[in-house]
This record gives structure tokens, C-alpha cells and sequence, in this order.
């Protein structure tokens, strides 16, 4: 263990994966909440924190500082709700409100009275992960990094909350009204969610930063979301994907000698676009055969209500033959074919010679349609002059 906690690339690795963990719990409900970017306000709202505990304790780390930093972001938290609920302003306008002025406040206080130690913006937001490893802790006889510690702290904090508030979190998210009537205090609740998320962007941004500890908020859950319904399997596969970004964020870095961190957010953005692509239910090329076969469903009823209105006429030869659908239904004959094909693959027509006959069920789905679209079809205007015979 001693070997292994004294392993520069080990400890980066074990961090960026702490931190993706701890940031996956409480974001897959952010997310859902539609409160994803309350994270960005918070993880600048700290800075305010921070700067404000050291002017009243002295303290730059610590737990006090944690405390410090996390009780501005839950400030930040209720201003914006507080503003959002005069409705006066919407939930973005208040964010961009309150955010930028607790983080402006927060950087005067560092610039007026903070120049003389080691307390700056720049630390706060980008962070760097590649040095985690020399902040160090001595524990028995191993020398374990001070982010590693804190980190697992709040990944054990968060899964704790998530586990034991798992009930109240899904009905705070999903129905809060509910919740109420169920006895349960949702805002409560959420308010909790939000302290934890504030003391753990706290915990994260003399590692990786705030901007990185965004990116593990909000990309993981939401490629998550993009993958599956089930609030419990979404969970699981955004901490999968937050530490697997991680993972191959660290290797690409290496390999290309780039900024750490900066690789780890761009997996989290690369695996939401792959998500993005090939989700089975909500990815593009899902949505694309998803129109296409709706598309050929409703070629397909329009062909079956051509057939039907013209099967007893004295020209179905004409109307309903394969030639005959590209003038009568203006359809290219690059789109009849695969129309045909869907029709008869769906026993809805059948083949006799160069005519199509509708089946029995085509029948009746011809004669559903067309009773379906006839009260839609407005009446022929009737004359008020009476039609004058031949020969009068």
C-alpha cells in the first residue's frame, strides 16, 4: 500500500475517480431537476465563501474553510430560489444575478486583504490535479494525498445522503407536491443535496478545480439520462462514465502531454457525443430510423387508403396499379418501392401481377382511415339556383 500511495500516476488517477464519484451522486438529481447549472454558480459562489472565512477565522483549509465555502453556496442556492419565486425574474436571469456578484464580492475580499498569501481565483477554478500527489497527509507510515482524503470523505458523504434520502430525493425531483402530501419536506431535502454539493465542490477545487468538477456534475448524468429511464441504473452509469473519463482522460494526457484535467472534462463531453449518436432510445441515429419508420408507417396507410377508395371503381385496374402510384400519389419511384415493400412485409396488400389488392386486413385499415378523416372533409357548397333541363 505504501508503494502504491507513493505512485505520482496512481494518486491522479485514484483523485480523478473520487471526484468523479462523488460528483455523479448528487448531479444525476441536479439534472433531472433541470438545476444542472446551479453547480457553475455555486462552484464561483465558493470563492466567496472562501475568501470570507479566511477574513473572519484565518483559516485557508480545513474543515472551518469547507464549511465556510459550502454555507455560500447553499446562499447562493436560496437567492436565486428566493429570487426565482418573486417572479420577477426566471430561474437563469436570478442565477446570473447572484452569481457573478458573490463571486465578484469574493474576489475584491482576495485582492484587498488576501495578497500576501497563497489564496487566489485562478487556484479555486482550474486547480491542478498533477500536483494532488505532494499535498500529503502521514498516516501510520504511508503519506496519503490531502485531495485523496477529502475526497473519499465526500464520496462516502454522498452516497450515504443518496442512499438513506432515496425516496425523498426521487419525489423532491419528480413530484414535490407529492411530497409534501406524503409528510416529507422536500426543500429540505434539496437544500441538504445542494449544502453536500457545495462542501464537496469545496473539497474538489484545490484538486481539479471547479470548472472540472462542473464538467463531472453535469456530463456524466446527462449522458446517463440519454441511455436509460430508470433513476437507479442511470445513477450507476453516470459514476461509471465520470470515473471512466477520468480513466482515459488520464491515459490521453499522458500520451499527448496535455493538461490532466482538461482531458478528463473533454472524455466526459466525447462520451456524451457517442451517447448522443448511438443511444438506443434517444441517440440520433435511433431518432433518425425512428422518423423513417414513421414515416414509411404513414406512406404505408396513405397506399392502403388509395387501394380501398378506389377498389369497387370502374378503373382499378388504372388506379391501383404498382405504375400508376407515382403520378397518382406523386410519389417518386425511389419512394414507392420501399412503401410496397413495408405493405406487403405487413400483409396489408398482396400481388396479382401488375395490380395491388389489399387483404383483409388492409381492407380494414383502408376503411378505419377513411372513416377517420371523413368528418374532416367539409361539404360540397350547395346551389341556390335549380338546374335548368335540356330543351326548357
Amino acid at each position: 500500500m505504501t508503494a502504491f500511495f507513493a505512485n505520482p500516476d496512481a494518486m491522479i488517477l485514484l483523485t480523478g475517480l473520487l471526484v468523479a464519484l462523488a460528483a455523479a451522486l448528487p448531479g444525476c438529481f441536479l439534472v433531472l431537476r433541470g438545476s444542472s447549472l446551479m453547480t457553475d454558480a455555486i462552484s464561483h459562489a465558493i470563492v466567496f465563501g472562501i475568501a470570507l472565512t479566511w477574513l473572519a477565522t484565518g483559516f485557508i483549509s480545513g474543515p472551518i474553510q469547507i464549511a465556510g465555502a459550502a454555507a455560500a453556496g447553499l446562499l447562493t442556492v436560496l437567492l436565486i430560489e428566493a429570487l426565482t419565486r418573486t417572479r420577477r425574474l426566471n430561474n437563469d436571469a436570478a442565477m446570473g444575478l447572484v452569481f457573478p456578484t458573490l463571486f465578484a464580492a469574493g474576489v475584491l475580499i482576495i485582492n484587498l486583504y488576501a495578497r500576501e498569501i497563497h489564496l487566489d481565483t485562478d487556484t479555486v477554478l482550474l486547480g491542478e490535479i498533477a500536483f494532488v500527489w505532494l499535498d500529503t497527509t502521514q498516516i501510520g507510515s504511508m503519506d496519503i494525498p490531502n485531495a485523496v482524503l477529502s475526497l473519499s470523505v465526500f464520496a462516502a458523504l454522498n452516497l450515504g445522503f443518496v442512499l438513506l434520502f432515496w425516496k425523498p430525493l426521487k419525489l423532491a425531483v419528480f413530484d414535490p407536491d407529492f411530497a409534501i402530501l406524503q409528510g416529507l419536506r422536500p426543500g429540505a431535502v434539496l437544500g441538504g443535496l445542494f449544502a453536500l454539493t457545495s462542501a464537496t465542490a469545496v473539497a474538489a477545487f484545490d484538486a481539479v478545480g471547479a470548472i472540472l468538477f462542473v464538467a463531472f456534475v453535469i456530463v456524466p448524468p446527462a449522458t446517463a439520462y440519454l441511455l436509460t429511464q430508470r433513476l437507479s441504473v442511470m445513477v450507476t452509469l453516470a459514476a461509471l462514465i465520470g470515473m471512466a473519463s477520468a480513466l482515459t482522460g488520464q491515459q490521453a494526457a499522458l500520451v499527448l502531454d496535455v493538461s490532466i484535467g482538461g482531458m478528463m472534462a473533454l472524455m466526459t463531453g466525447a462520451f456524451f457525443a457517442l451517447a448522443l449518436v448511438a443511444a438506443p432510445g434517444k441517440g440520433v441515429i435511433a431518432t433518425l430510423l425512428r422518423r423513417r419508420n414513421d414515416r414509411l408507417s404513414f406512406a404505408c396507410r396513405t397506399l392502403v387508403t388509395h387501394l380501398y377508395s378506389h377498389a369497387d371503381g370502374p378503373r382499378v385496374d388504372e388506379e391501383n396499379a404498382v405504375t400508376a402510384l407515382e403520378s397518382h400519389l406523386r410519389w417518386s419511384r425511389r419512394q414507392v418501392r420501399p412503401v410496397v415493400l413495408r405493405a406487403l412485409d405487413e400483409g396489408l396488400v398482396r400481388r396479382e401481377g401488375p395490380m395491388l389488392v389489399l387483404t383483409e386486413m388492409g381492407a380494414a385499415l383502408g376503411r378505419e382511415t377513411v372513416a377517420s378523416v371523413a368528418p374532416l372533409i367539409p361539404p360540397r357548397p350547395q346551389s341556390d339556383t335549380q338546374p335548368v333541363p335540356p330543351g326548357a
